[in-house]
Order: structure tokens, then C-alpha cells, then sequence
């Protein structure tokens, strides 16, 4: 089973303090990412996947061990220090970028993107949401709107797509080694054969990918005016808006692939009949 745990979102992904002391520039960057509000919404999200998770491997006959587990696997303090040590690591000794990042994002428009990009995350949880923002993408391709090349700019500018994939497929390959590490019986799970199914699996996992991703910033920036999109995306263009956007990918593959792997090893303990 190929199945992507979460799928990162883009440049802004909100923030909180970290649990312990940081460099003032990289504290300010992280309160006005507002990192607490958005990790809440990956313990949400990592929920409902073990949900579905549930539902494949175990027919939905995990129970309340089950969803205690996923909950485990997916503790919210835990994701914050991941996130945390690896963003302040990847951004030590850039005081003057990180002060130039936080002055976009505490004004308007970088405080209310970060704001939109959140709720509408949070809107995605609900199926009948993302069904309806699903179609309302697909109604502005078929009109042709003008908006839909600047969301797809704005995609190509922070490499979105082919970030998401990669980091798509490294949380695929961690969950399978996760597995093998937890025991699981499938003589199918070496390396080798888990790097070819991983690799046949890549154009769905692209699919997937843009069948989240553009109605999901079309949802997110709808309040938006083509000047504030605008502003985005030269902020995204900028040496400091390039630097975030790396370390923000590259915290989130961290996570990604800690808690895809401890998610595999749970699984396969788990359909053992064995305490973790």
C-alpha cells in the first residue's frame, strides 16, 4: 500500500514558540507563522488519515488501540520540536533574511495569507468541502479566469508540485521501512521492490498531488485580490521568500518521514497483535 500521510502545504505553514529558547528573529518568524494553529491541523489530519489507514489494513477492526496509536504517532508537542529544531537549524545566522520574512508576514497581505492558507486547510478536512472546492477549480479552468495562471505562477515559483511528490514518496518509503522494521511477514518489503513499487506509484502520486493542491489554493486565496496574489508571489521570488520556502519543505520531510515511518512500525506491530 502507497499512501501519502500529508500533504505539505505551501510557502506559509503557521507557528508557535518552540519549546525552548530560540534567537529573537527566528521566534518573531516562527509566532507569525503561527505554528501552534497549524500543527493542530496535522494531528487533524494525521487522524483522519489513520482513519483510512484503519479502514485498509485492518478493515476497520482497529478500535480505540488503533486510534490511540495514530494519536501517539502524531503528538502535537513532538511535531513541534521536529519542526522547530529543524527550521532554526537551516535558518541559523540568517538574522537579517529571517527579520526581512517576518516583516512581510506580520503586514498585510502575508498576515492574512497566513490566516486564509490556515482555515482553508481546516475547511479541507470536511470531504463535502474538498469536493466542492474540487469543482469550483475545475469551473474556473473550463471559464478560462485569469486567476488560475497566477495560482499555477505561484505554484511553479515555490516548486510546489515537485516538492510535494518528492517529499510525497520519501514518506512512502519510510512507512514501508517502518514496516519492515516493525516485523512485518510480506517477503515483498526489501528495498528493492519497495524503490519499484514506490517508483510506479509516482505519476498517481503527482495526480493526487494537483488534485489537492490547485483547488486548495484556489480556496485559500479567493478573498484575495490579483494585487495582494501579486505581492505573494514576489515575496516568493526574493532571495529571503526562497530561503523560507526551502526550509519549510525541507522541516516538513523531516516530520513527514519520522512520523510515516513510526506510523509503519505501529502498523505492523499492530496487525501482529503486539504492544508497541
Amino acid at each position: 500500500m502507497l499512501r501519502r500521510l500529508i500533504l505539505s502545504m505551501p510557502l506559509i505553514f503557521a507557528a508557535a514558540l518552540p519549546l525552548h529558547a530560540e534567537p529573537a528573529p527566528v521566534a518573531s518568524l516562527y509566532a507569525a507563522l503561527d505554528l501552534e494553529r497549524l500543527v493542530a491541523v496535522l494531528h487533524s489530519e494525521g487522524v483522519k488519515y489513520g482513519d483510512d489507514l484503519e479502514d485498509e489494513l485492518f478493515g476497520g477492526a482497529g478500535g480505540a488501540r488503533w486510534d490511540a496509536i495514530v494519536a501517539d504517532v502524531h503528538d502535537q508537542a513532538r511535531m513541534k520540536r521536529i519542526l522547530t529544531d529543524r527550521l532554526s537549524t537551516d535558518l541559523a545566522g540568517q538574522e537579517a533574511a529571517v527579520a526581512r520574512m517576518v516583516t512581510f508576514l506580520e503586514a498585510d497581505p502575508g498576515k492574512r495569507i497566513v490566516a486564509l492558507e490556515l482555515s482553508a486547510r481546516e475547511a479541507l478536512l470536511e470531504d463535502s468541502v474538498r469536493d466542492a472546492a474540487e469543482i469550483n477549480w475545475q469551473d474556473m479552468l473550463d471559464e478560462k479566469e485569469p486567476r488560475t495562471d497566477l495560482i499555477r505562477r505561484f505554484s511553479d515559483v515555490n516548486d510546489l508540485i515537485e516538492m510535494n511528490v518528492a517529499g510525497g514518496m520519501n514518506s512512502n518509503l519510510a512507512f514501508f521501512k517502518g514496516m519492515v522494521a516493525g516485523g512485518a511477514p510480506d517477503p515483498a518489503l526489501n528495498e528493492t521492490d519497495m524503490m519499484a513499487d514506490l517508483w510506479a506509484q509516482e505519476p498517481r502520486i503527482r495526480q493526487d498531488t494537483e488534485d489537492w493542491l490547485f483547488p486548495y489554493l484556489a480556496m485559500a486565496y479567493q478573498p484575495l485580490s490579483d494585487a495582494d496574489l501579486d505581492a505573494y508571489i514576489a515575496f516568493s521570488e526574493s532571495p529571503e521568500g526562497q530561503m523560507l520556502n526551502a526550509a519549510l519543505f525541507a522541516a516538513f520531510d523531516v516530520l513527514f518521514v519520522s512520523v510515516s515511518q513510526d506510523l509503519g512500525f505501529a502498523a505492523a506491530r499492530f496487525a501482529q497483535g503486539e504492544d508497541l
